[in-house]
């Protein structure tokens, strides 16, 4: 207050600067904005009483002010540790991140989510979590106490319900419900995950209080969350990149204050080849959004969303000094990068390091498996003198969306094999955490594999380790390479490991340096195509297997899952 009116100095003024306006919708010419400590004390074109000898100055020189970018929907926990993501994604203008936390809880519990929290705590930038209400196909993990919910929404960085999977709330509303509530008590917000859902399902799903959803894939599915009251986050990201299709939302005439531009979670390779929210922002003005619109979507709408618009997203007196300077309202590309008043990167280069975490040891060795495993573990055994018997196969129609199909398949010495030539492979899935060893193992279709095998102990909302393999034998040396580095993804074949990623943190992270990260992810999907497997990422193709957020049949420990009814089925048809 007493910089505003010139009675004190400012620490930090940035001068000349043209001021994208993200209130107004305006660009002013010739202002400036003074700083005092992390937040933004004056923004006018009269500066003078605000700056003293001890002011640093910052001269825009006529460049364009903009705040700092808002990822408001992501995935921290996705391959790489939250300190090397943020040597990237800073020096891009990201100044605020909102990330899930699902894949911590199953694996780690409550420990291993509050180190995962922490991992996010003190850094150059902001960073906001959601937390999970823990949807999952395992019961062994499925669910969080109403004291647990409790204790997670008294933090001032927990934000809300993450992504809840809309077909578990209409199917399960005696269990989540009650989670719903105490978030909404806590006056946190509930964050959507609607995929396939319309009409009066998705009614029935926004009632029950969702907020948001990041889940349509072109601009009529957005156009009908829009008028049912949520804000619509548009995905452009590793898994799905859907803003191209969407932006032709522009065209029908519409308000857009209640869209929002998000990642939905970051690969090495893109963060480091693509970057982060400044490459979104700038494909939504390559797509046809106006600049001030674009730029609106990634600050000031992601924080009306989550009530923390008083903070962040704009630049005003009493919000946090989070500003980047461009070259002009069609290029973002940072030229020096604001973070709590802080000049935390200049030109692609990181001033302020983020921290790094020191992980704790159980979160360090998460893979707790009784035994090493053997090929006959493997083995699916047929009761009774049958020549063939009647199967459900999972069969893959997309890269991640399954089918269920019935085959009758024959029945050689007791047992079911893989048939490599009908394309009909193994998949196992195991517990590492809740019941360590318990497998089942089913039949999938469409992977291609033509020898040896691949695992994978990311697999999504379970606490499952996820193995496909055209023999037994590579299926039990991948799995129990992965207990070996406590974590990873593994492809071997003959008897050999032909490339592995250790992901020790929790089995879903690497402490790795980005660069050789990703060096390593590419090695994985080289190898997996070598063996014959046609997917663009391989390795998240593997992870969904088990998840309960993509349709349709699904496999965990416990068996086939399919998404329509919730039921959990065997491998063999009655």
């Amino acid at each position: 207050m007493k910089v505003a009116t010139g009675e004190e100095k400012a620490d930090m003024a940035v001068i000349n600067a043209r001021l994208l306006n993200v209130y107004s919708g305006e660009l002013l010419d010739n202002y400036s904005v003074g700083i005092k400590g992390k937040w933004i004390a004056y923004v006018g074109n009269n500066p003078k009483d605000i700056i003293g000898e001890k002011t640093e100055i910052l001269d825009a020189d006529g460049r364009t002010l903009i705040p700092g970018l808002i990822d408001g929907h992501t995935h921290l926990a996705f391959f790489v540790s939250a300190c090397e993501f943020l040597k990237h994604a800073m020096k891009g203008g990201t100044t605020t991140i909102i990330s899930e936390t699902l894949e911590a809880f199953p694996v780690g519990g409550y420990e291993g989510l509050m180190d995962f929290i922490s991992s996010l705590t003190d850094q150059p930038i902001k960073i906001f979590s959601t937390v999970t209400v823990m949807a999952s196909i395992s019961e062994k993990v499925r669910g969080v106490s109403l004291e647990t919910i409790r204790s997670l929404m008294a933090r001032s960085d927990i934000l809300g319900m993450g992504e809840t999977y809309w077909q578990s709330v209409l199917q399960e509303p005696d269990r989540i419900l009650p989670l719903f509530n105490e978030t909404l008590f806590a006056g946190k917000v509930l964050e959507g995950h609607s995929a396939g859902a319309k009409g009066t399902k998705l009614m029935a799903y926004i009632a029950s209080g969702i907020s948001s959803c990041h889940e349509p894939i072109n601009a009529e599915e957005a156009l009908e969350r829009l008028r049912l009251g949520l804000h619509v986050m548009i995905r452009e990201g590793s898994v799905r990149r859907d803003l191209a299709a969407i932006s032709r939302i522009k065209d029908y005439g519409v308000d857009f204050r209640r869209l929002i531009l998000v990642s939905d979670g970051l690969e090495p390779k893109d963060l480091i080849e693509k970057g982060g929210m400044e490459f979104i922002v700038q494909k939504a003005i390559d797509c046809g959004f106006d600049p001030i619109t674009a730029i609106q979507m990634a600050t000031l709408n992601v924080a009306e969303h989550f009530s923390l618009d008083n903070l962040i997203g704009g630049i005003a007196p009493g919000r946090y000094a989070d500003m980047v300077i461009i070259p002009d309202p069609n290029t973002i590309q940072a030229q020096y990068v604001i973070s709590n008043g802080s000049i935390i990167a200049q030109d692609g280069r990181v001033l302020i390091p983020p921290r790094q975490h020191s992980f704790s040891r159980k979160s360090m060795s998460s893979i707790n498996l009784p035994k090493r495993f053997h090929p006959s573990d493997f083995k699916i055994a047929v009761k009774g003198d049958y020549k063939e018997v009647e199967v459900r196969i999972i069969e893959q129609v997309t890269d991640l969306i399954t089918k269920e199909v019935k085959r009758s398949l024959p029945v050689d010495d007791g047992e079911i094999k893989s048939d490599v030539d009908q394309d009909i492979l193994k998949v196992a899935a195991i517990d590492r955490t809740h019941l360590p060893g318990k497998l089942f193992v089913g039949l999938v279709k469409g992977f291609c594999l033509k020898d040896g095998a691949f695992a994978t102990s990311g697999a999504w909302d379970t606490s499952d380790i996820v193995v496909i393999g055209a023999n037994d034998d590579d299926m039990a040396l991948a799995v129990n390479r992965i207990y070996g580095l406590q974590g990873g993804a593994v492809v071997c074949a003959a008897g050999k490991i032909m490339a592995e990623l250790p992901l020790p943190i929790l089995g879903i992270m690497s402490d790795m340096p980005l660069m050789i990260l990703m060096q390593e992810l590419d090695k994985i999907k080289t190898a997996t195509s070598g063996l014959g497997i046609p997917f663009k990422d391989p390795l998240t193709t593997l992870a969904v297997l088990t998840t309960a957020a993509i349709p349709y049949l699904r496999i965990c420990e416990e068996g086939l899952v399919n998404l329509k009814d919730g039921k959990s089925l065997g491998l063999i048809v009655d």
